[in-house]
């Protein structure tokens, strides 16, 4: 008879070599993430330098173009095109001088046209006027008459006044030239009323005519100047630049032909990066160079628009000595931000644009550890070290792209 042997249980086998499978997985994990990533460099690849207290001078450097500080536009009052030109672009000018003689066949005709129209508008009031005036001459003429007629009444009453009192001609006769009297005597009343009227009215009517006269002479006058618009003269004395006209080029109503530099001295205008906008301001001084000389200005405005992330400032010079410049110059601008005073500092570099400030290799002997930082202002040479830093640490400022995500870095070669 066979022995039946007991199965055993692999269950619990199966159990221990699972659990003892992800200890050793989670020790791995475990090494893996708490192993720092190390790079291997050469130390001629690394660019290091010390941190530092130093003096730092808040300051930013731009280019900035020389202008006139007084410019005054020539500009087109009526549109046409180039028929004579008188001066040359650089030309010293003075105040009304002719520079230039447009031509427009169209709106010469129109304004001809117009004035036509003008000067038959005037004559018509003027007709009217004298209408007006020769029918005062004519009421004149009448109350001439009746008054001849009433004194040829008085007189014949006057002279039968008395025939009447010495009974030589009848109270009907008498009663006849009274009634003719008293006729003539209110005829005239009534004329001279009439006429007086008509005198009031007519002085109205001229001075409503001789107003619209004076209007339509006014305009007269603004259209025979407008007439003169085709002559470009200069509005003020000066030196006459960007003036390039070309013998039958088109210029369109105020459109600007030139400028006059009035010789008044001159101005520095400079485009500057937005992120110094809230730095920059009125009254900060800065330097130019020029000629081996340094030369002092000072901020006199600041636009604060930002077109295509810059805005624009002006600056002007401080010394008031005469100096020999030309529009269209260009200098570098140094511009101080803030007065010197000593911090801890530490010199610029490639590092910057992967760390952003944030975090920067600190050396030493043959290994570079990833440490935060802290950075504040900066100027073209320096960042101003907040925390994060000692002085006398050595840190690598040279770029960071090969190694951004690497925490430490084993030198060698040094």
């Amino acid at each position: 008879m066979d022995k039946v042997i007991p199965r055993k249980n692999r269950k619990f086998r199966y159990l221990t070599i699972g659990i003892g499978a992800f200890l050793v997985l989670a020790v791995l994990v475990f090494l893996s993430f708490s192993k720092k990533r190390t790079l291997n460099v050469k130390a001629d690849e690394l660019m290091v330098q010390k941190v530092e207290k130093a003096f730092f001078e808040d300051f930013i450097v731009f280019q900035a173009k020389v202008e006139p500080l007084n410019v005054m536009l020539v500009n087109v009052t009526e549109g046409g095109s180039v028929k004579e030109i008188f001066v040359e672009n650089g030309a010293t000018v003075v105040s009304g001088q002719p520079l230039a003689r447009l031509y427009n066949p169209n709106t010469e005709l129109n304004y001809l046209t117009q004035e036509t129209a003008i000067i038959e508008q005037i004559n018509n009031l003027n007709t009217g006027k004298l209408n007006i005036r020769n029918q005062e001459l004519n009421l004149n003429k009448d109350l001439v008459l009746i008054e001849h007629d009433y004194n040829d009444a008085k007189r014949i009453y006057d002279m039968n006044s008395k025939l009447y009192d010495k009974d030589v001609i009848s109270k009907n006769d008498w009663n006849t030239f009274k009634e003719s009297l008293r006729f003539q005597e209110e005829r005239k009343r009534t004329i001279q009323q009439s006429i007086q009227k008509e005198k009031q009215t007519n002085q109205i009517q001229i001075s409503q005519i001789n107003r619209s006269i004076q209007t339509m002479e006014k305009s007269l006058d603004i259209l025979r100047d407008n007439k003169k618009n085709f002559l470009i003269t200069a509005p003020a004395s000066g030196r006459l630049t960007s003036f390039e006209p070309v013998l039958g080029k088109t210029f369109q109503a105020g459109e600007s032909i030139g400028k006059i530099d009035s010789k008044q001295g001159y101005k520095l205008t400079a485009e500057i990066d937005e992120f110094y906008l809230e730095k920059v301001r009125e009254g900060l001084k800065g330097q130019v160079e020029y000629k081996g000389k340094t030369l002092e200005v000072l901020v006199t405005k600041v636009i604060p628009e930002v077109k295509g992330g810059h805005f624009i400032a002006e600056l002007a010079f401080v010394s008031k000595e005469n100096i020999a410049l030309q529009d269209g110059l260009s200098f570098g601008v140094k511009l101080v931000l803030s007065e010197k005073n000593k911090i801890l500092v530490l010199q610029k570099g490639s590092f910057n644009q992967e760390t952003a400030g944030k975090w920067i290799f600190v050396t030493k002997g043959n290994k570079a550890e990833r440490r935060a930082i802290k950075l504040g202002r900066e100027n073209p040479s320096y960042y101003e070290v907040l925390d994060g830093l000692k002085e006398g640490e050595s840190v690598i400022i040279s770029s960071y792209a090969d190694y951004k995500d690497v925490e430490e870095l084993s030198i060698s070669g040094q």
